[in-house]
Protein backbone atom coordinates (compact mmCIF):
# COMPACT_ATOMS: atom_id res chain seq x y z
CA UNK A 1 0.00 0.00 0.00
CA UNK A 2 1.27 3.60 -1.06
CA UNK A 3 0.05 6.63 -0.69
CA UNK A 4 -1.02 8.75 -4.00
CA UNK A 5 0.37 12.27 -4.65
CA UNK A 6 -3.86 12.93 -4.44
CA UNK A 7 -3.51 10.93 -0.62
CA UNK A 8 -0.82 13.22 0.48
CA UNK A 9 -2.43 16.05 -0.75
CA UNK A 10 -5.48 15.26 1.03
CA UNK A 11 -3.70 14.34 4.41
CA UNK A 12 -1.78 17.97 3.96
CA UNK A 13 -4.90 19.87 3.53
CA UNK A 14 -5.95 18.29 6.92
CA UNK A 15 -2.95 19.24 8.90
CA UNK A 16 -3.13 23.08 7.46
CA UNK A 17 -6.96 23.34 8.02
CA UNK A 18 -6.54 22.10 11.44
CA UNK A 19 -3.75 24.27 12.33
CA UNK A 20 -5.46 27.10 11.11
CA UNK A 21 -8.70 26.93 12.58
CA UNK A 22 -6.35 26.22 16.05
CA UNK A 23 -4.52 29.38 15.50
CA UNK A 24 -7.79 31.20 14.71
CA UNK A 25 -9.70 30.24 17.51
CA UNK A 26 -7.11 30.60 19.79
CA UNK A 27 -7.01 34.40 19.16
CA UNK A 28 -6.92 36.92 21.89
CA UNK A 29 -8.62 40.42 21.22
CA UNK A 30 -6.84 43.32 21.09
CA UNK A 31 -4.58 44.06 24.75
CA UNK A 32 -5.95 40.78 26.29
CA UNK A 33 -3.26 39.17 28.01
CA UNK A 34 -3.77 35.26 28.18
CA UNK A 35 -4.16 34.48 31.93
CA UNK A 36 -4.60 30.34 33.77
CA UNK A 37 -8.01 30.06 32.73
CA UNK A 38 -7.62 31.05 29.14
CA UNK A 39 -5.09 28.09 28.66
CA UNK A 40 -6.04 25.78 30.91
CA UNK A 41 -10.06 25.85 30.87
CA UNK A 42 -10.89 27.82 27.88
CA UNK A 43 -11.95 30.78 29.71
CA UNK A 44 -15.33 28.42 31.65
CA UNK A 45 -16.86 28.90 27.77
CA UNK A 46 -17.14 25.66 26.27
CA UNK A 47 -20.38 24.42 24.82
CA UNK A 48 -22.31 21.01 25.30
CA UNK A 49 -21.64 19.92 22.04
CA UNK A 50 -17.72 20.93 22.27
CA UNK A 51 -17.49 19.11 25.36
CA UNK A 52 -19.34 15.83 24.26
CA UNK A 53 -16.93 15.99 21.12
CA UNK A 54 -14.10 16.41 23.10
CA UNK A 55 -14.61 13.91 25.32
CA UNK A 56 -14.86 11.34 22.66
CA UNK A 57 -11.68 13.07 20.68
CA UNK A 58 -9.63 12.74 23.69
CA UNK A 59 -10.86 9.17 24.67
CA UNK A 60 -10.56 7.63 21.27
CA UNK A 61 -7.08 7.42 20.15
CA UNK A 62 -4.08 5.30 19.12
CA UNK A 63 -4.43 3.31 22.19
CA UNK A 64 -8.03 3.11 21.14
CA UNK A 65 -8.12 2.34 17.95
CA UNK A 66 -5.09 0.20 17.18
CA UNK A 67 -4.73 -0.98 20.29
CA UNK A 68 -8.56 -2.10 20.94
CA UNK A 69 -9.15 -3.08 16.97
CA UNK A 70 -5.88 -5.38 18.16
CA UNK A 71 -7.94 -6.66 21.21
CA UNK A 72 -10.95 -7.36 18.99
CA UNK A 73 -9.03 -9.67 16.82
CA UNK A 74 -7.36 -11.38 19.66
CA UNK A 75 -10.66 -11.45 22.39
CA UNK A 76 -13.95 -10.71 20.17
CA UNK A 77 -16.97 -7.94 20.77
CA UNK A 78 -16.29 -8.68 24.73
CA UNK A 79 -14.07 -6.21 24.95
CA UNK A 80 -16.79 -3.82 23.78
CA UNK A 81 -17.70 -3.99 27.44
CA UNK A 82 -15.32 -1.00 28.14
CA UNK A 83 -17.18 1.05 25.37
CA UNK A 84 -21.06 0.60 26.56
CA UNK A 85 -20.33 0.63 30.13
CA UNK A 86 -18.43 3.70 29.56
CA UNK A 87 -21.74 5.16 28.50
CA UNK A 88 -23.68 4.15 32.18
CA UNK A 89 -20.60 5.72 34.03
CA UNK A 90 -20.55 8.97 31.85
CA UNK A 91 -24.28 9.36 32.98
CA UNK A 92 -23.37 8.52 36.68
CA UNK A 93 -20.40 10.88 36.91
CA UNK A 94 -22.58 13.70 34.79
CA UNK A 95 -25.45 13.34 37.62
CA UNK A 96 -23.35 12.56 41.25
CA UNK A 97 -20.16 13.95 40.84
CA UNK A 98 -19.79 16.48 37.78
CA UNK A 99 -22.10 19.40 40.28
CA UNK A 100 -19.28 19.72 42.91
CA UNK A 101 -16.54 19.80 40.87
CA UNK A 102 -17.82 22.54 39.32
CA UNK A 103 -19.50 24.38 42.21
CA UNK A 104 -15.94 24.34 43.58
CA UNK A 105 -14.72 25.61 40.74
CA UNK A 106 -11.63 24.13 40.21
CA UNK A 107 -8.50 23.91 37.77
CA UNK A 108 -7.70 19.71 38.34
CA UNK A 109 -8.59 17.17 40.25
CA UNK A 110 -5.51 16.79 42.96
CA UNK A 111 -7.21 20.29 43.72
CA UNK A 112 -10.21 19.05 44.61
CA UNK A 113 -8.35 16.56 47.24
CA UNK A 114 -6.42 20.07 48.61
CA UNK A 115 -9.90 21.18 49.40
CA UNK A 116 -11.38 17.87 50.78
CA UNK A 117 -8.07 16.46 52.98
CA UNK A 118 -5.13 18.43 52.27
CA UNK A 119 -2.00 19.19 50.45
CA UNK A 120 -0.02 15.99 51.07
CA UNK A 121 -3.08 14.46 49.41
CA UNK A 122 -3.03 16.69 46.50
CA UNK A 123 0.96 16.72 46.13
CA UNK A 124 0.79 12.74 45.92
CA UNK A 125 -1.90 12.37 42.82
CA UNK A 126 -0.19 15.22 41.05
CA UNK A 127 2.93 13.13 40.83
CA UNK A 128 0.79 10.12 40.57
CA UNK A 129 -0.98 11.86 38.00
CA UNK A 130 1.74 13.26 36.10
CA UNK A 131 3.66 10.03 35.81
CA UNK A 132 1.02 8.01 34.42
CA UNK A 133 0.21 10.64 31.65
CA UNK A 134 3.94 10.96 30.74
CA UNK A 135 4.97 6.97 31.37
CA UNK A 136 1.98 5.38 30.25
CA UNK A 137 -0.82 7.32 28.12
CA UNK A 138 1.67 9.78 25.81
CA UNK A 139 3.84 7.14 25.43
CA UNK A 140 1.68 4.42 24.36
CA UNK A 141 0.04 6.96 21.91
CA UNK A 142 2.93 8.16 20.32
CA UNK A 143 4.40 4.69 19.92
CA UNK A 144 1.01 2.99 18.52
CA UNK A 145 0.64 5.79 15.97
CA UNK A 146 4.10 5.90 14.73
CA UNK A 147 3.36 2.17 14.21
CA UNK A 148 0.36 2.50 12.38
CA UNK A 149 2.06 6.09 9.97
CA UNK A 150 4.87 3.08 9.50
CA UNK A 151 2.30 0.32 8.18
CA UNK A 152 0.53 2.91 5.95
CA UNK A 153 3.42 5.00 4.63
CA UNK A 154 7.16 3.31 5.62
CA UNK A 155 7.98 6.14 7.31
CA UNK A 156 10.28 5.13 10.42
CA UNK A 157 9.01 4.92 13.64
CA UNK A 158 10.87 7.90 15.26
CA UNK A 159 10.09 10.40 12.72
CA UNK A 160 6.44 9.07 13.28
CA UNK A 161 6.46 10.23 16.74
CA UNK A 162 8.15 13.21 16.07
CA UNK A 163 5.81 14.35 13.32
CA UNK A 164 2.95 13.29 15.88
CA UNK A 165 4.55 15.44 18.65
CA UNK A 166 5.01 18.26 16.77
CA UNK A 167 2.06 18.72 15.01
CA UNK A 168 -0.10 18.31 17.90
CA UNK A 169 2.09 20.83 20.35
CA UNK A 170 1.92 23.03 17.24
CA UNK A 171 -1.67 24.36 18.02
CA UNK A 172 -2.06 22.89 21.62
CA UNK A 173 1.03 24.79 23.23
CA UNK A 174 -0.24 27.96 22.00
CA UNK A 175 -4.48 28.02 22.30
CA UNK A 176 -4.29 25.78 25.51
CA UNK A 177 -7.75 23.80 25.65
CA UNK A 178 -9.73 26.11 23.90
CA UNK A 179 -7.68 25.41 20.79
CA UNK A 180 -7.48 21.64 21.93
CA UNK A 181 -11.74 21.25 22.65
CA UNK A 182 -12.43 22.93 19.23
CA UNK A 183 -10.37 21.02 16.85
CA UNK A 184 -11.60 18.39 18.52
CA UNK A 185 -14.73 19.26 16.72
CA UNK A 186 -13.23 18.35 13.08
CA UNK A 187 -11.15 15.39 14.48
CA UNK A 188 -14.82 13.51 16.07
CA UNK A 189 -16.10 14.09 12.58
CA UNK A 190 -13.25 12.95 10.87
CA UNK A 191 -12.77 9.56 13.41
CA UNK A 192 -16.37 8.87 12.82
CA UNK A 193 -15.72 8.96 8.94
CA UNK A 194 -12.98 6.71 8.80
CA UNK A 195 -13.64 4.35 11.28
CA UNK A 196 -17.09 3.60 9.77
CA UNK A 197 -15.43 3.60 5.86
CA UNK A 198 -12.96 1.19 6.95
CA UNK A 199 -15.37 -1.21 8.97
CA UNK A 200 -17.37 -0.81 5.67
CA UNK A 201 -14.87 -1.78 3.46
CA UNK A 202 -13.72 -4.74 5.42
CA UNK A 203 -17.19 -6.28 5.56
CA UNK A 204 -17.64 -5.59 1.97
CA UNK A 205 -13.96 -7.00 1.33
CA UNK A 206 -15.34 -10.50 3.57
CA UNK A 207 -18.67 -10.65 1.41
CA UNK A 208 -16.50 -10.73 -2.04
CA UNK A 209 -18.43 -7.05 -2.31
CA UNK A 210 -21.70 -8.03 -1.93
CA UNK A 211 -21.98 -5.72 1.04
CA UNK A 212 -21.60 -4.80 5.02
CA UNK A 213 -24.80 -6.35 5.81
CA UNK A 214 -23.78 -9.60 3.82
CA UNK A 215 -20.05 -9.57 5.54
CA UNK A 216 -21.56 -9.17 8.79
CA UNK A 217 -23.81 -12.55 8.24
CA UNK A 218 -20.53 -14.23 6.82
CA UNK A 219 -18.32 -12.86 10.15
CA UNK A 220 -20.88 -14.22 12.07
CA UNK A 221 -20.99 -17.55 10.69
CA UNK A 222 -17.38 -18.15 10.39
CA UNK A 223 -15.90 -16.37 13.67
CA UNK A 224 -19.31 -17.20 16.23
CA UNK A 225 -16.58 -17.30 18.99
CA UNK A 226 -15.58 -13.30 18.45
CA UNK A 227 -18.74 -12.47 19.21
CA UNK A 228 -19.32 -14.01 22.69
CA UNK A 229 -19.78 -10.69 25.27
CA UNK A 230 -19.37 -13.21 28.56
CA UNK A 231 -15.60 -15.28 28.46
CA UNK A 232 -16.45 -18.56 30.22
CA UNK A 233 -13.63 -19.58 32.20
CA UNK A 234 -11.62 -22.12 29.69
CA UNK A 235 -11.32 -19.42 27.13
CA UNK A 236 -7.68 -18.44 26.53
CA UNK A 237 -8.16 -14.64 27.29
CA UNK A 238 -10.54 -15.13 29.90
CA UNK A 239 -7.85 -13.24 32.28
CA UNK A 240 -8.46 -10.13 30.19
CA UNK A 241 -12.32 -10.16 30.53
CA UNK A 242 -12.93 -12.64 33.69
CA UNK A 243 -17.08 -13.75 33.00
CA UNK A 244 -19.73 -11.80 34.63
CA UNK A 245 -17.17 -9.98 36.44
CA UNK A 246 -17.17 -7.77 33.91
CA UNK A 247 -20.44 -6.28 34.27
CA UNK A 248 -20.41 -6.04 37.90
CA UNK A 249 -16.56 -6.08 39.44
CA UNK A 250 -13.51 -4.11 38.16
CA UNK A 251 -14.60 -2.56 35.04
CA UNK A 252 -16.69 -0.05 37.10
CA UNK A 253 -14.09 0.84 39.41
CA UNK A 254 -11.75 1.25 35.97
CA UNK A 255 -14.40 3.32 34.49
CA UNK A 256 -14.91 5.65 37.66
CA UNK A 257 -11.44 6.04 37.37
CA UNK A 258 -11.23 7.37 34.21
CA UNK A 259 -14.10 8.87 33.01
CA UNK A 260 -14.74 11.27 36.52
CA UNK A 261 -11.66 11.66 38.64
CA UNK A 262 -8.93 11.66 35.41
CA UNK A 263 -7.54 15.28 34.56
CA UNK A 264 -7.33 14.08 30.82
CA UNK A 265 -11.03 13.75 30.45
CA UNK A 266 -12.41 15.79 33.36
CA UNK A 267 -10.67 18.81 32.27
CA UNK A 268 -13.37 19.31 29.39
CA UNK A 269 -16.16 19.22 31.71
CA UNK A 270 -14.97 21.75 33.78
CA UNK A 271 -14.25 24.35 31.28
CA UNK A 272 -18.28 24.14 30.46
CA UNK A 273 -20.39 27.55 30.22
CA UNK A 274 -22.85 25.83 33.42
CA UNK A 275 -23.73 22.93 34.65
CA UNK A 276 -26.33 22.35 32.09
CA UNK A 277 -23.99 22.33 29.30
CA UNK A 278 -22.11 20.49 31.12
CA UNK A 279 -24.63 17.79 31.52
CA UNK A 280 -25.46 17.77 28.01
CA UNK A 281 -21.91 17.08 26.48
CA UNK A 282 -21.42 14.20 28.76
CA UNK A 283 -24.83 12.85 27.51
CA UNK A 284 -23.53 13.66 24.10
CA UNK A 285 -20.40 11.95 24.71
CA UNK A 286 -22.68 8.59 26.22
CA UNK A 287 -24.70 8.57 22.89
CA UNK A 288 -20.76 8.55 20.95
CA UNK A 289 -19.38 5.58 23.25
CA UNK A 290 -22.48 3.43 21.72
CA UNK A 291 -20.68 3.82 18.48
CA UNK A 292 -17.26 3.27 19.52
CA UNK A 293 -17.17 -0.82 19.19
CA UNK A 294 -18.53 -0.25 16.04
CA UNK A 295 -15.35 1.73 14.54
CA UNK A 296 -13.02 0.01 16.90
CA UNK A 297 -13.56 -3.54 17.63
CA UNK A 298 -15.81 -4.78 14.31
CA UNK A 299 -12.79 -4.08 12.25
CA UNK A 300 -10.68 -6.63 14.19
CA UNK A 301 -13.07 -9.09 14.02
CA UNK A 302 -13.00 -8.54 10.63
CA UNK A 303 -9.39 -8.51 10.50
CA UNK A 304 -9.45 -12.06 11.79
CA UNK A 305 -10.76 -13.54 8.71
CA UNK A 306 -9.36 -11.11 6.30
CA UNK A 307 -5.49 -11.41 7.64
CA UNK A 308 -5.68 -14.29 10.34
CA UNK A 309 -2.01 -14.34 10.46
CA UNK A 310 -0.61 -11.42 11.66
CA UNK A 311 2.61 -11.29 13.82
CA UNK A 312 1.02 -9.05 16.56
CA UNK A 313 -3.21 -8.12 16.90
CA UNK A 314 -2.18 -4.76 17.16
CA UNK A 315 -1.09 -4.65 13.53
CA UNK A 316 -5.14 -5.30 12.48
CA UNK A 317 -6.06 -1.45 11.62
CA UNK A 318 -3.52 -0.86 9.72
CA UNK A 319 -3.44 -3.79 8.15
CA UNK A 320 -6.79 -3.53 7.09
CA UNK A 321 -6.70 0.40 6.14
CA UNK A 322 -5.03 -1.42 3.04
CA UNK A 323 -8.41 -1.64 1.69
CA UNK A 324 -9.13 1.61 1.36
CA UNK A 325 -8.66 3.52 -2.35
CA UNK A 326 -6.50 5.57 -2.82
CA UNK A 327 -7.88 9.19 -2.26
CA UNK A 328 -9.95 7.99 0.68
CA UNK A 329 -6.90 6.63 2.03
CA UNK A 330 -5.34 10.07 2.48
CA UNK A 331 -8.66 11.13 4.31
CA UNK A 332 -8.53 8.12 6.16
CA UNK A 333 -5.36 8.43 7.32
CA UNK A 334 -6.02 11.92 8.38
CA UNK A 335 -8.89 10.64 10.73
CA UNK A 336 -6.39 8.42 12.17
CA UNK A 337 -3.34 11.26 12.61
CA UNK A 338 -6.71 13.26 14.01
CA UNK A 339 -7.42 11.02 16.85
CA UNK A 340 -3.59 10.40 17.90
CA UNK A 341 -3.05 14.35 17.81
CA UNK A 342 -6.25 15.04 19.89
CA UNK A 343 -5.22 12.30 22.55
CA UNK A 344 -1.83 14.18 22.36
CA UNK A 345 -2.52 17.48 22.81
CA UNK A 346 -5.54 17.08 25.79
CA UNK A 347 -2.74 14.72 27.70
CA UNK A 348 -0.02 17.52 27.24
CA UNK A 349 -2.48 20.53 28.48
CA UNK A 350 -3.34 18.02 31.29
CA UNK A 351 0.40 17.66 32.36
CA UNK A 352 0.70 21.20 32.33
CA UNK A 353 -2.53 21.96 33.77
CA UNK A 354 -1.08 19.71 37.24
CA UNK A 355 2.63 20.50 36.89
CA UNK A 356 1.50 24.16 36.97
CA UNK A 357 -1.14 24.61 39.52
CA UNK A 358 -0.71 21.30 41.54
CA UNK A 359 3.19 21.13 41.91
CA UNK A 360 4.86 24.69 40.97
CA UNK A 361 2.96 26.73 41.77
CA UNK A 362 2.91 25.78 45.67
CA UNK A 363 6.58 24.90 45.96
CA UNK A 364 7.57 28.18 44.27
CA UNK A 365 5.27 30.09 46.54
CA UNK A 366 4.80 33.61 46.26
CA UNK A 367 3.23 35.69 43.62
CA UNK A 368 3.68 34.42 40.14
CA UNK A 369 2.48 36.19 37.11
CA UNK A 370 -0.86 34.63 34.91
CA UNK A 371 2.17 35.01 32.14
CA UNK A 372 4.50 33.25 33.85
CA UNK A 373 2.37 30.73 34.98
CA UNK A 374 1.16 30.18 31.02
CA UNK A 375 5.09 29.85 29.92
CA UNK A 376 5.74 27.25 32.85
CA UNK A 377 2.46 25.55 31.23
CA UNK A 378 3.62 25.48 28.07
CA UNK A 379 7.20 24.34 29.28
CA UNK A 380 5.99 21.24 31.23
CA UNK A 381 3.78 19.82 28.19
CA UNK A 382 6.76 20.27 25.61
CA UNK A 383 8.62 18.54 28.38
CA UNK A 384 6.44 15.67 28.89
CA UNK A 385 6.29 15.05 25.13
CA UNK A 386 9.64 14.85 24.55
CA UNK A 387 10.35 12.50 27.57
CA UNK A 388 7.46 9.93 26.32
CA UNK A 389 8.97 10.59 22.96
CA UNK A 390 11.95 9.29 23.91
CA UNK A 391 11.12 6.11 25.95
CA UNK A 392 8.17 4.98 23.91
CA UNK A 393 9.81 2.31 21.92
CA UNK A 394 12.26 0.50 24.73
CA UNK A 395 9.31 0.93 26.38
CA UNK A 396 6.20 -0.90 24.16
CA UNK A 397 8.46 -2.15 21.43
CA UNK A 398 7.87 -6.05 22.63
CA UNK A 399 3.88 -5.56 23.55
CA UNK A 400 1.76 -7.40 21.46
CA UNK A 401 -1.66 -6.33 22.91
CA UNK A 402 -0.83 -2.42 23.88
CA UNK A 403 -4.21 -1.48 24.95
CA UNK A 404 -4.22 -4.37 27.53
CA UNK A 405 -1.05 -4.12 29.03
CA UNK A 406 -1.78 -0.34 29.66
CA UNK A 407 -5.32 -1.16 31.17
CA UNK A 408 -3.22 -3.79 33.69
CA UNK A 409 -0.72 -1.46 34.30
CA UNK A 410 -3.01 1.51 35.22
CA UNK A 411 -4.92 -1.24 37.39
CA UNK A 412 -2.10 -0.78 39.81
CA UNK A 413 -3.72 2.75 40.80
CA UNK A 414 -7.26 2.85 40.19
CA UNK A 415 -8.24 1.26 43.20
CA UNK A 416 -6.65 3.36 45.40
CA UNK A 417 -8.06 6.62 42.93
CA UNK A 418 -11.74 5.83 42.91
CA UNK A 419 -11.45 4.84 46.78
CA UNK A 420 -10.30 8.09 47.48
CA UNK A 421 -12.51 10.20 45.89
CA UNK A 422 -15.64 8.09 47.18
CA UNK A 423 -14.49 8.39 50.41
CA UNK A 424 -13.90 12.54 50.33
CA UNK A 425 -17.90 12.29 48.47
CA UNK A 426 -19.42 9.72 50.91
CA UNK A 427 -17.51 9.33 54.16
CA UNK A 428 -17.69 11.86 56.29
CA UNK A 429 -14.86 11.27 58.91
CA UNK A 430 -12.62 10.68 55.77
CA UNK A 431 -9.45 12.42 56.29
CA UNK A 432 -6.32 12.90 54.75
CA UNK A 433 -4.54 10.23 56.17
CA UNK A 434 -7.29 7.54 55.39
CA UNK A 435 -6.74 9.34 51.39
CA UNK A 436 -3.30 8.64 51.48
CA UNK A 437 -3.45 5.27 52.85
CA UNK A 438 -6.35 4.12 50.31
CA UNK A 439 -3.71 5.30 47.29
CA UNK A 440 -0.59 4.28 48.69
CA UNK A 441 -2.60 0.67 49.97
CA UNK A 442 -3.94 0.30 46.25
CA UNK A 443 -0.24 -0.15 44.69
CA UNK A 444 1.30 -2.32 47.44
CA UNK A 445 -1.64 -4.59 47.52
CA UNK A 446 -1.77 -4.93 43.61
CA UNK A 447 2.02 -5.45 43.32
CA UNK A 448 1.67 -8.32 46.06
CA UNK A 449 -1.60 -9.23 44.13
CA UNK A 450 0.48 -9.82 41.12
CA UNK A 451 3.26 -11.44 42.58
CA UNK A 452 1.53 -14.31 45.10
CA UNK A 453 -1.89 -14.28 42.77
CA UNK A 454 -1.07 -14.04 39.45
CA UNK A 455 -3.67 -16.50 37.89
CA UNK A 456 -6.49 -13.73 39.35
CA UNK A 457 -7.51 -11.88 36.48
CA UNK A 458 -6.50 -7.96 36.33
CA UNK A 459 -9.95 -6.63 36.41
CA UNK A 460 -11.11 -8.90 39.18
CA UNK A 461 -7.89 -7.90 41.41
CA UNK A 462 -9.05 -4.43 40.45
CA UNK A 463 -12.33 -4.95 42.30
CA UNK A 464 -11.06 -6.65 45.43
CA UNK A 465 -8.08 -4.37 45.88
CA UNK A 466 -10.87 -1.48 45.76
CA UNK A 467 -12.88 -3.01 48.71
CA UNK A 468 -9.80 -3.33 50.23
CA UNK A 469 -8.73 0.19 49.65
CA UNK A 470 -12.34 1.39 51.21
CA UNK A 471 -12.27 -0.86 54.03
CA UNK A 472 -8.45 0.70 54.55
CA UNK A 473 -9.04 3.94 54.42
CA UNK A 474 -12.26 3.91 56.63
CA UNK A 475 -10.34 1.76 59.19
CA UNK A 476 -7.58 4.84 59.84
CA UNK A 477 -9.99 7.61 59.20
CA UNK A 478 -11.01 10.05 61.83
CA UNK A 479 -7.17 10.09 63.63
CA UNK A 480 -6.35 13.44 61.96
CA UNK A 481 -8.40 17.11 61.56
CA UNK A 482 -10.27 16.98 58.19
CA UNK A 483 -12.11 19.54 56.29
CA UNK A 484 -16.09 19.68 56.22
CA UNK A 485 -16.92 16.44 54.35
CA UNK A 486 -18.43 16.93 51.09
CA UNK A 487 -21.51 15.39 50.80
CA UNK A 488 -23.46 14.58 47.69
CA UNK A 489 -26.44 16.19 49.57
CA UNK A 490 -24.79 19.54 49.41
CA UNK A 491 -25.40 20.10 46.16
CA UNK A 492 -28.73 20.51 44.00
CA UNK A 493 -28.35 17.39 41.64
CA UNK A 494 -31.54 18.54 39.93
CA UNK A 495 -31.32 18.40 36.41
CA UNK A 496 -33.05 18.52 32.93
CA UNK A 497 -35.67 15.96 31.77
CA UNK A 498 -33.20 15.88 28.62
CA UNK A 499 -30.61 14.54 30.50
CA UNK A 500 -32.38 11.86 32.44
CA UNK A 501 -34.02 11.15 29.19
CA UNK A 502 -30.71 10.20 28.10
CA UNK A 503 -29.56 8.02 31.14
CA UNK A 504 -32.85 5.96 30.36
CA UNK A 505 -32.21 5.57 26.48
CA UNK A 506 -29.19 4.61 26.78
CA UNK A 507 -29.96 2.25 29.61
CA UNK A 508 -32.15 0.58 27.63
CA UNK A 509 -30.25 0.32 24.56
CA UNK A 510 -27.39 -1.43 26.05
CA UNK A 511 -29.83 -3.83 27.62
CA UNK A 512 -31.07 -4.65 24.00
CA UNK A 513 -27.23 -5.16 23.04
CA UNK A 514 -26.70 -7.05 26.13
CA UNK A 515 -29.33 -9.82 24.92
CA UNK A 516 -28.38 -9.66 21.64
CA UNK A 517 -25.28 -10.93 22.18
CA UNK A 518 -25.56 -12.97 25.29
Amino acid sequence: MAMTTLDLAVFASYCILLLGFAWWISREKAGHQRDTSDYFLASNSLPWWAIGTSLIASNISAEQIIGMTGSGYAIGLAIASYEWMAAITLIVIGKYFLPTFLEKKIYTMPQFLEQRFDHRVQMVMAFFWLAVYTFVNLTAVLYLGALAIKTITGVEMFYGMLFLALFSAAYSLYGGLKAVAFTDIIQVVLLLFGGMLVSYLALDAIADGRGPITGFGILLEQVPQSFDMILEPDNEDYASLPGISVLVGGLWVINLSYWGFNQYITQRTLAAKSLREAQKGIALAAYLKLLMPLLVVLPGIAALVLVPDLEKPDQAYPELMKLVPAGLLGLTFAALVAAIASSLSSMANSVSTIFTMDIYRQLRGGELSQKHLVLVGRLAALTAMVVAMVIAQPLLGEMDQAFQYIQEFTGFFTPGVVAIFLLGFFYKKADAMSALVAGIGSVALSVLARIFWPELPFMDRVGLIFVACLLLGMLVAGKEKSPKAIHVGEVDYSTSSGFNISALCIVLILVALYYTWW
